[in-house]
């Protein structure tokens, strides 16, 4: 496995600046770098890159002279949006964003899965997380097979036909958030489509994560490294669902952290060695949205727990293998 990074941690540099940067860290390999949607694309313009094979060589060569390999292109949007305008948006942005993952060689594009709303005329997403009352499954059944199995099933082709894997990263908010529902959307479009597996959207949902990895096994394409941690108190009042404000940090009932100051470094060497058990060995990516630590003191400390879990490797020639 190797390590990597999620650039718009750095998203008021130039490419330059954040390669400076990346490098000052040490022991980080990888760059997954955002193209549009929520990341943004700070650190390439796609349009230029798709229309000029030159500076396509280029910017490929000041990332490889950098020591670095790309691991992913991310552009995670809402292609399912229940605004047709939106709904293109996101879904061009994607588009674009395997085609030029094609010409990079990069093997994964990483975005969502997408809401619908609860009908033709929903003007916003309606994200089902309840069986009752009854009509709330019609709207999720409704989702399912009239927006999203249709619509991932020709993207997974899509990307299939440029030699690019898709990987949704399961988040709340959107119809793939856990295994079972990424496994399900797999199922109906294809194995070419998988998850970008990321803890701290499923820590919270009361998920352990070696067994999730577990389950989904093949599925992985990506990994992202972002910890997440209870504020108990919080939850024991509140439950672990929490609407309120980011920023609003010693209301809420959990916050996402570095790595290692949600769970010890014992439960990332349970997560890695489920990982490798899975059969993965690509790249694990380190986001940074921890609002307590500065970007310096975050990556500093996810850089210096997970090189002593991902880069320790078994001897070549110990007994056992």
């Amino acid at each position: 496995m190797k390590l990597g990074l999620f650039t718009p941690v750095f998203g008021g540099l130039d490419v330059k600046q954040m390669l400076a940067k990346v490098q000052a860290l040490g022991k980080v390999q990888a760059l997954e770098i955002g193209t549009g949607g929520w990341p943004g694309n700070g650190h390439l313009d796609m349009e230029c890159l798709l229309g000029d094979k030159g500076r396509l060589a280029n910017y490929r060569s000041m990332i490889a002279d950098a020591g670095l390999t790309i691991s992913a292109l991310s552009c995670h949007g809402n292609p399912l949006h229940p605004n047709a305008d939106v709904a293109h948006q996101y879904d061009d942005v994607f588009r674009k964003t395997v085609c030029l993952a094609h010409r990079m060689e990069v093997p994964v594009v990483v975005t969502f899965s997408g809401c619908p709303g609860d009908s033709e005329d929903a003007k916003h997403p309606n994200w089902v997380t309840t069986p009752w009352p009854p009509e709330f499954l019609e709207v999720l059944d409704w989702q399912w097979e009239t927006k999203a199995i249709p619509y991932w099933t020709e993207a997974a082709k899509f990307a299939a036909n440029h030699g690019v894997k898709v990987a949704l990263e399961a988040h709340p908010g959107f119809l793939v958030y856990n295994a079972e529902t990424m496994l399900k959307l797999r199922a109906a479009a294809g194995a070419n489509l998988g998850i970008n597996f990321d803890p701290s959207h499923l820590y919270w949902q009361g998920v352990d994560i070696p067994s999730a990895i577990r389950a989904l096994g093949d599925a992985i394409f990506h990994v992202h490294a972002k910890d997440l941690a209870f504020d108990r108190q919080n939850v024991a009042v509140n439950g672990v669902l929490d609407v309120k404000s980011y920023r609003e940090m010693q209301a809420r009932s959990w916050l996402f952290r570095s790595v290692g100051w949600g769970h010890d470094e014992l439960e990332w060497k349970r997560i890695v060695s489920a990982l490798r058990l899975a059969g993965y060995d690509y790249v694990v990516s380190i986001e940074h949205e921890d609002a307590l630590a500065s970007v310096d003191e975050g990556l500093k400390a996810a850089v210096d727990l997970l090189s002593r879990v991902i880069l320790t490797e078994p001897p070549v020639d110990a007994w056992w293998t």
